[in-house]
């Protein structure tokens, strides 16, 4: 019994000894728990909208002051006719035009019913349906108190579009969200391997010994991995278009481009992993663990980003997959070129020479 306990000792000592480790125990777990607690939100609040205004009286101007009181919408901008629309929405931050019909006032007073037009975008389906929940409450609740003082049954009868997904398709939302995490998953867990790998088999000297630089090392694990995930960006297309049924509306050449960008991305992340972790089970946990919670739920994938406290919305900014994804349904599903996701674009190409100079310089490390 006294050598089983100085075993376990001896194990203690030693994992504590592996800070490493000790991040991939206590860590990550801590790490994960408050990323769940804060980050699932479905909550909607500061929601960007515009409104376009036909009637200008003082009926239209006091929704507005409910809508934007009510802590769910701030005003994005103000409308001056219906050809400016469809290129607020594809801004990026509008998710919701508000259209007053002509003498909507006079029409609701007068005539006890008046018509709003709710424009939505709806290449998110889940928001989309929120808002609309949350707008036509508000009316309904304006309605509501305009009779309690009225004489007449007064109405709003709103009439209800989606931009870019009529028919409110889930697909729309967990194709591009998919799309990324898979890349960045088998990309990053592939290529974090590698390094360790080499040197758990005995063949890092073999490499050592070479003429081939650092540079030329890593460029020659990532290149079939680069075409490998290649292949997999052409069969996920290919199912989203045919079995899904999901469009693709802008340019075929520049989706290819940013996702030739993001598998970059991920594969410099997976060598920078590799080159920081001591083994193999290592490398695999910090890229399963550490990538794939935080990036599922970081990334507005699955809940906005807008809806997330301060600090985590801000941390989501280094999420890779956030941009990729921002990207993915502007191609794909709003049908914008490269003049509306260039800043996004801008941010990957970063992130990419960053992860790269930084594994290069510690391989350069481990060389010496």
């Amino acid at each position: 019994m006294k050598r089983f306990l100085s075993f376990v000792k001896k194990e203690f000592h030693h994992i504590f000894r592996d800070v490493r480790s000790l991040i991939i125990i206590f860590g990550i777990p801590v790490a994960e728990i408050l990323i769940f607690g804060f980050a699932i939100n479905t909550d909607l609040k500061d929601a960007r909208i515009a409104i376009l205004d036909k009637s200008k009286d003082a009926t239209t101007q006091r929704i507005t002051n409910k809508l934007l009181s009510s802590g769910y919408f701030i005003l994005e901008k103000n409308l001056v006719s219906d050809t400016e629309i469809d290129a607020v929405f594809k801004q990026g931050n509008v998710r919701e035009v508000i259209i007053f019909e002509p003498n909507f006032g006079t029409n609701f007073e007068k005539e006890g019913k008046a018509e709003i037009q709710l424009i939505f975008d709806a290449s998110e389906p889940n928001t989309a349906n929120m808002l609309n929940g949350y707008t036509q409450g508000i009316l309904t609740d304006f309605v509501r108190k305009e009779n309690q003082f009225g004489s007449q049954n007064m109405s709003i009868i709103p009439t209800v579009r989606m931009f870019y997904n009529p028919n409110l398709k889930s697909v729309f939302m967990f194709v591009p969200g998919t799309m990324a995490l898979i890349l960045i998953l088998i990309s990053a867990l592939m290529t974090s391997i590698t390094i360790t790998r080499e040197k758990e088999l005995g063949t890092m000297e073999v490499l050592l010994g070479s003429p081939l630089r650092p540079i030329q090392i890593i460029l020659g694990k990532v290149t079939p991995y680069l075409i490998l995930s290649l292949v997999n960006v052409a069969t996920i297309l290919l199912l989203a278009y045919y079995v899904f049924g999901l469009p693709i509306q802008g340019s075929l050449v520049l989706l290819v481009a940013e996702c030739t960008l993001f598998i970059l991305l991920s594969l410099s992340l997976g060598i920078l992993i590799s080159t920081l972790s001591k083994t193999m089970q290592q490398a695999m946990l910090i890229s399963m663990v550490g990538l794939m919670m935080p990036s599922m739920l970081l990334s507005g994938f699955i809940f906005p980003v807008e809806n997330m406290p301060k600090i985590l919305y801000y941390f989501s900014a280094l999420m890779p997959p956030r941009w990729f994804i921002e990207i993915l349904k502007d191609v794909m599903i709003i049908g914008v070129g490269f003049s509306y996701i260039w800043k996004e674009t801008l941010i990957l190409v970063g992130m990419t020479f960053i992860f790269i100079a930084i594994s290069i310089k510690k391989f350069k490390i481990r060389l010496e």
